[in-house]
């Protein structure tokens, strides 16, 4: 009896341990951006988490000087991780999924329009022979993967992940929550989510979408009430330059190595993992056609116009 009632005590001191863990923050700054991370808990696991994002940084940050993509990007030899190879073929088959639409080879246009790692100070228009020049080395099937290695069909070509990086970063802290027994929590990378079970209020978590202006101010449009998704949303209204001969948006087309001219001024994607979420709201910005985005079987909550 005595042992039956020891037996009875510890589980129910268990469950109330389990019960009572309190809902944790950790913010901070990372990839350029900030951090902000909900989960329950009953450790403190902002060490862990941040280390996640580190790994991430180290890999895939091209303001990075001696990360893996850095390196590929200065031809340097270099064996590739596996956050490397899982970004890559990611991106690749988002690639293909918009044929053309999101390409990480980007990085040369993004450079010289004056958005990227290595930009062009003078925020100018560029003229179709500066585009044309450009777009010989860009092009997601002039780069692939040997064993561990990239391999270029030029040598100019240059990788960007910084659409497709963070989504990916907040898959990573995900996953590390989920091993560490986390089943409630809201990861924010820079605007990109991953979210999983339910707030501190023990319902749905609540994401406010802002209106796509240019201001400080964060003027919600939109509630979406959602658990165990991914969240991201892209826009131009924030990251632009004005020129004689029109605007510079921070999202340009691969495939016509020119800004984006659409109507639409953001795009908010749902989908399974962020890193898919991060790479389908780019590729939104530059489609611009929603028949085209709801083709690519991923769910497109809000397209802006």
């Amino acid at each position: 009896m005595k042992r039956l009632f020891l037996a009875t005590l510890i589980i129910l001191t268990l469950a109330s341990c389990h019960k009572r863990a309190e809902y944790k923050k950790s913010a901070g700054k990372i990839f350029g951006t900030y951090y902000a991370i909900t989960y329950q808990s009953s450790e403190d696991l902002s060490m862990g988490m941040k280390e996640v994002m580190d790994n991430v940084n180290n890999s895939l940050s091209t303001f990075n000087k001696n990360s893996v993509i850095s390196k590929i990007n200065s031809n340097e030899d270099v064996v590739l991780d596996s956050l490397f190879i899982n970004m890559f073929t990611k991106a690749m088959e988002i690639s293909e999924l918009t044929e053309g639409a999101f390409d990480i080879t980007v990085a040369p246009l993004v450079n010289a329009w004056g958005f990227g790692f290595k930009p062009n100070e003078e925020k100018q228009w560029l003229s179709a022979a500066e585009v044309d020049s450009i777009k010989q080395f860009v092009g997601y099937k002039k780069v692939w993967i040997e064993g561990e290695k990239v391999v270029k069909s030029d040598p100019r070509v240059q990788l960007d992940a910084s659409a497709i990086a963070k989504g990916y970063g907040c898959d990573l802290v995900a996953e590390y929550l989920r091993a560490m027994g986390c089943e409630n929590f809201m990861v924010d990378i820079g605007g990109e989510l991953v979210i999983s079970g339910v707030n501190p209020n023990g319902k749905k978590w609540r994401v406010g979408v802002s209106k796509p202006e240019n201001t400080t101010e964060n003027n919600v449009v939109e509630v979406l009430e959602v658990t165990d998704c991914a969240v991201a949303t892209s826009g131009n209204y924030r990251q632009f330059y004005q020129t004689e001969d029109g605007m510079v948006g921070h999202t340009i087309d691969p495939r016509t190595g020119r800004p984006a001219v659409n109507n639409i001024l953001s795009a908010t994607i749902i989908a399974p993992t962020c890193m898919e979420a991060d790479a389908l709201a780019t590729a939104a910005m530059v489609v611009s056609d929603s028949l085209v985005i709801s083709s690519w079987g991923r769910e497109s909550r809000l397209i802006y116009k």
